[in-house]
């Protein structure tokens, strides 16, 4: 079993696959090949660019066109307002612009100010202007606005 940077974590077997400690949703999750990514993505946030923890939510369910959805993560500004919205994929998934576009749709509804689409080896980052998209060369510095 491949370890993500430890960062403190657990992990155990739950009916005989290999799960996580997810300490912001303070539970066990199985560790599938996404999970694997979307746990790599918070250690880096919160260990490398330092975003405050408690403004990271997991797997957010939102509505889009009568369809509910869930993000991946969603980080919030310190007035609560969505700041960075990411969509992760198993490590095998190609990001194409299927994948782009799915996260851009997300964020009609969020409006955060940052997009981001990764499967842990390739990162295509955008920042929302008012007409588009413009893509940034790595995860945005935290901003507390």
């Amino acid at each position: 079993m491949k370890q993500i940077n430890n960062n403190g974590r657990k992990y155990k077997e739950i009916d005989g696959k290999v799960a996580i400690f997810d300490y912001l949703r303070k539970k066990y999750v199985i560790l599938t090949p996404e999970e694997e990514v979307r746990q790599g993505i918070v250690d880096y946030l919160i260990f490398k660019k330092n975003y405050p923890r408690t403004l990271i939510k997991l797997e957010t369910g939102l509505n889009y066109n009568s369809l509910n959805m869930r993000s991946d993560i969603l980080v919030y500004d310190n007035q609560a307002n969505p700041f960075l919205l990411v969509e992760c994929k198993a490590k095998d998934v190609k990001i194409d612009q299927k994948v782009i576009e799915q996260a851009t749709r997300y964020n009609l509804t969020l409006n955060a100010r940052y997009v981001c689409i990764t499967n842990g080896v390739s990162t295509f980052c955008f920042e929302k202007n008012e007409t588009s998209y413009l893509q940034l060369n790595s995860f945005p510095d935290f901003t507390a606005r």
